[in-house]
């Protein structure tokens, strides 16, 4: 699995809200100045990041983005999943149940599951706010 510029600005941008969280609607120019991504690109993200309910917009001279719910209660998975789509390791298990004819009799298929469990699992231990309190090792994962 590899991570996308898309998926990497939709997660600095959430990290820079959920750093002003407090702050009500955030500009995405101020957004733009501090992470360094172009206003552009980031108009580009925030439909991604819209679709999974991650943010709240107002238009008009106050107007801006702010996270749709606090820090603590917005995972890594959820950004994610919402700029990437899926993040399972192999294309059949895009699907749900998975459509491959031979993945009732595929051997790697298990090896390939398990993966995905892991990261999903640890994915989901990590929240806004344990990235911006400097704890992403919180959620303490051995295999």
């Amino acid at each position: 699995m590899k991570i996308s510029t898309k998926g990497r600005y939709s997660f600095r941008m959430m990290i820079d809200l959920a750093q002003h969280y407090n702050e009500g609607f955030i500009a995405l120019k101020d957004i733009s100045d501090r992470q360094n991504i172009s206003k552009k690109y980031l108009e580009q993200i925030i439909p991604f990041l819209n679709r999974g309910n991650l943010l709240n917009a107002n238009k008009g001279h106050m107007g801006g983005y702010r996270l749709a719910k606090a820090p603590s209660e917005i995972t890594v998975r959820e950004i994610l999943e919402s700029a990437e789509g899926s993040l399972a390791p192999v294309s059949c298990m895009d699907n749900s149940p998975n459509l491959c004819e031979k993945c009732d009799s595929c051997l790697t298929l298990p090896i390939y599951e398990g993966l995905y469990r892991v990261v999903l699992d640890y994915l989901n231990g990590i929240t806004l706010q344990d990235v911006i309190d400097g704890q992403p090792d919180s959620c303490e994962y051995y295999i």
